[in-house]
This record gives C-alpha cells, sequence and structure tokens, in this order.
C-alpha cells in the first residue's frame, strides 16, 4: 500500500439545491471539501494510505469535518484542532450559459493561523511515497505558506516525491505577499507541477506567448523538476465541455484523449479528480497511461456531485480503455 500526505485547508461548502440560485434558496446543502483533500479521498479510495495534514476549529463543526475525511479513508491523526473558525465556500451551479459561482469566506480561519508546531515529521513522513500539495495553501496566509515549505523541504530531505498543482486564484492572494515572491521557492522543491501558462505568468512574474515558452523556463529554472502537466478544457456551456491532457518531459509530450462530456452534474473538484489520477498513475504506470488515467480520473468526477471523486480503480480504468458507454451494469 502506498503512503501518501496532503497538505491545505478543508472548508464547509454551502450550496442551494440543485442550479437554483442564492437568492432563490429556502435551504442550503452541506458538504465538507477542500483541493488537497478532495486529491487525498480519491486516492484513499483507491486503496493508498493517505495522511491530511490540516487544522480545523475545535468545536463541532471541526469535528463533523474531521469525521468526514476518516469516512473516506483518510488517517486523520496529524489534524491539529486549534482556537478559530472554519473556513466556508458557497456555491451556486450554474446551467446551460449560466456560470456556477463560488463566494470564500475563509478569513482567519484555524488553518490559516495554523505553523505546524509541535508536528512530528518523521512519524508524518515515515515509509511516504509522495507528498502533494496545492498553489491554494501558500495564497491563504504566511503561516500557510511556511508550513507549505516545511513539509516540502522535509519531504526533500527524505527523497519523498513532491505533486504540486499551482492553481493560481486572484481573490485568495490578500495577506500582502505576491505569489512570485512565495511560489519559486516551492517548485523548486516540487518534481511533478500542474500548471498552465497563467499559473506560471503570476507564479514567476513573467510573460510567456505560449506555455511551450513557458515549459522551456521551468525546465531550465527548475532543474529538479520532472514532469509538467497541464489540461485543456473548452466550455460550451456550464454542461458541456471538452477536456484533455498532456504530460511532458523536457523532451517529451504525452497526450490524453479528448472527452466531450455534456450534462455535467457537478464541476468542483474536476481537477482534484485528475490530480489524484496523476498521483496514482506515476505511482503505477507508464507515462502515457499515467496521463490517460489522470484524465479519466478528472472526466469521472464530472459526474460525480460532491467535491470527491468516488469512482473505483475498475471503472476510471474503463474509461480510460474506451469504455463509458453509461450502459446499466447488471
Amino acid at each position: 500500500m502506498k503512503k501518501i500526505v496532503t497538505i491545505g485547508e478543508v472548508m464547509l461548502r454551502l450550496s442551494p439545491p440543485g442550479n437554483q440560485r442564492f437568492f432563490q434558496a429556502g435551504q442550503l446543502e452541506v458538504e465538507f471539501g477542500g483541493s488537497e483533500a478532495n486529491v487525498g479521498a480519491a486516492l484513499a479510495y483507491w486503496g493508498a494510505h493517505v495522511s491530511h495534514l490540516t487544522a480545523f476549529p475545535d468545536h463541532e463543526i471541526g469535528w463533523a469535518a474531521s469525521g468526514k475525511l476518516r469516512k473516506y479513508g483518510i488517517d486523520t491523526q496529524f489534524i491539529s484542532f486549534l482556537p478559530g473558525r472554519m473556513g466556508v465556500y458557497f456555491l451556486e451551479n450554474g446551467a446551460m450559459q449560466r456560470s456556477s459561482q463560488i463566494i470564500y469566506d475563509r478569513t482567519d480561519s484555524a488553518f490559516s493561523k495554523f505553523t505546524g508546531e509541535g508536528l512530528d515529521w518523521d512519524r508524518l513522513l515515515d515509509g511516504v511515497s509522495c507528498v502533494h500539495w496545492s498553489g491554494i495553501s501558500p495564497a491563504i496566509s504566511e503561516e500557510a505558506a511556511q508550513l507549505t515549505l516545511h513539509l516540502l523541504q522535509e519531504a526533500n530531505a527524505r527523497k519523498i516525491r513532491v505533486f504540486g498543482d499551482l492553481n493560481y486564484r486572484s481573490n485568495l492572494w490578500n495577506y500582502g505577499k505576491a505569489p512570485h515572491e512565495v511560489m519559486p521557492q516551492l517548485m523548486e522543491l516540487t518534481q511533478v507541477m500542474i500548471a498552465g501558462t497563467r499559473d506560471f505568468k503570476q507564479c514567476l512574474k513573467e510573460e510567456f506567448g505560449s506555455f511551450l515558452e513557458a515549459k522551456r523556463k521551468v525546465f531550465s529554472r527548475f532543474p529538479a523538476c520532472e514532469y509538467l502537466v497541464k489540461t485543456d478544457r473548452v466550455s460550451h456551456s456550464s454542461s458541456a465541455n471538452g477536456i484533455s491532457a498532456s504530460l511532458h518531459t523536457s523532451k517529451k509530450v504525452f497526450s490524453s484523449r479528448s472527452y466531450e462530456m455534456t450534462h455535467i452534474v457537478d464541476r468542483v473538484g474536476t481537477g482534484d479528480a485528475f490530480a489524484a489520477g496523476l498521483i496514482y498513475g506515476l505511482l503505477h504506470f507508464k507515462p502515457k497511461e499515467a496521463i490517460e488515467f489522470a484524465m479519466a480520473s478528472g472526466v469521472m468526477k464530472h459526474s460525480v456531485p460532491g467535491d470527491v471523486l468516488t469512482c473505483s480503480l475498475q471503472e476510471v480504468k474503463e474509461l480510460m480503455d474506451g469504455g463509458g458507454s453509461g450502459k446499466i451494469k447488471r
């Protein structure tokens, strides 16, 4: 069984039922989710031993969030419970030509103040195959940025492979630091990066005319990087998208098949499902199979409500191998 560590905030997700607008809703549906924990939950569902590093408020909502992670099979023994509040986000699901929208309410959450003080790094990282982080954590606060950096330094010192989804989000960088002041130090310690041209522009504060140009810069500047991975999405509407992905070394490119998705159920967490599939793929397959497995994982998540992909390895592999007819299985 592979051991994996993920790090990041888990939030309370509140959504109007179905495709209602916020103004219409008489009630809100409750979920818990966070990008990195979503990755961990999918990997745990596939049999990996996943420990998630985060902090929750020390009250019933925080305890419920920890319980939800345990339900997904995640090891919660390294989670801290601190004074503070639970981060919240509100999701309004779009349909047809109306976009989905998210409103964050996560300032001064327990995780944003978590320094990792008292963590037993040797115990956390004992026997671990890889670590996963995203650009969301270092965008939240100085404390979260430093905690992420510390984890990556500890992982590199132990020769543990690091996966990072750069995931630039403009509305999160509000504590006085810009991405280019924080992200390069984390990128130096990351062997597999998921990112597009926009992410690289913001994280490196450079203009790139194309992904190819950014790719050359990244492989030149960050010698520890083994793979760059990007997805390409075409949004025909909120309910219909086309998607594909590619995995890049400094000399080769491995491309996935393209998918046309109609009647999307829930787009939130699809990038996290892709990241989980990439981690699983590179731990178990060759590069071409790995990117196909990652893309199939991301596509499957579009059919599942909530933040987390709960499809079996068999289901993902069937789609990866050309299945996906949607026929009833008896």
